[in-house]
């Protein structure tokens, strides 16, 4: 339950900043924002360390927590980052995915499919963070798996935002089902390249990304 708590703390937390509520550098005051979410502060505290990951909120000792936009060369290095990590991981999933993972994306496809009908971004997210874990999984190396992850939940809030772009849901839509079409196929460098053009923030979709965080700021 606690957890579940914490997961919706979080995800508001990441609206209230992104939509302005919370500037840049301001301070959250833990026991008001408790009461207003009606929970203890356990769980709230827990979503700060979620959002600390993220890189979101920054964890002062003895002083608390702050809200912290990153600037935009931190973020376009760590998407240039994770698109090299799925790539890689796109590479050798294509020649060690087995047929069960292979059904598995494409149970999460159909069900991001609906998500977009319903124009549910969360839904569609949830289901496109499996998507990704499996390829991860599947490229059979644990190490790859776990360093990939962990930038893959700091960068979370921010593939998250892009996802209420519009149109932005049935083009991942289109991206994804062809990172699927290439490791059916085997192909290790198409698998590759396709996730590697599906994470990267280039051109329209990093200006985008980078205004709605200068909204938030201003």
């Amino acid at each position: 339950m606690t957890e579940r708590h914490a997961d919706r703390i979080a995800k508001a937390l990441e609206e209230l900043i992104f939509d302005g509520t919370f500037a840049n550098g301001e301070r959250l005051d833990e026991v008001r924002l408790a009461e207003q979410f009606g929970v203890s502060r356990t769980p709230f505290r827990e979503a700060l360390q979620r959002l600390s990951l993220s890189g979101l909120i920054e964890l002062i000792p003895h002083r608390g927590a702050f809200v912290r936009q990153p600037g935009p060369v931190e973020l376009i290095e760590m998407f240039e980052v994770m698109a090299e990590l799925e790539a890689a991981c796109g590479r050798l999933a294509a020649m060690r995915i087995a047929d069960e993972a292979l059904e598995d994306l494409r149970e999460a496809n159909e069900r991001c499919h609906e998500a977009i009908e319903r124009g549910d971004p969360d839904a569609y997210y949830a289901e496109n963070e499996r998507f990704h874990q499996i390829i991860y999984a599947q490229s059979g190396n644990a190490f790859l798996e776990q360093e990939t992850t962990r930038l893959h939940k700091r960068l979370r809030p921010f593939r998250r935002q892009q996802l209420r772009f519009r149109g932005r849901m049935a083009q991942s839509m289109d991206e994804h089902e062809a990172i699927v079409e290439a490791l059916v196929a085997g192909d290790p460098e198409t698998a590759s390249t396709r996730l590697r053009g599906h994470v990267a923030v280039q051109g329209e979709k990093f200006h985008r990304l980078m205004a709605s965080l200068r909204s938030a700021a201003e």
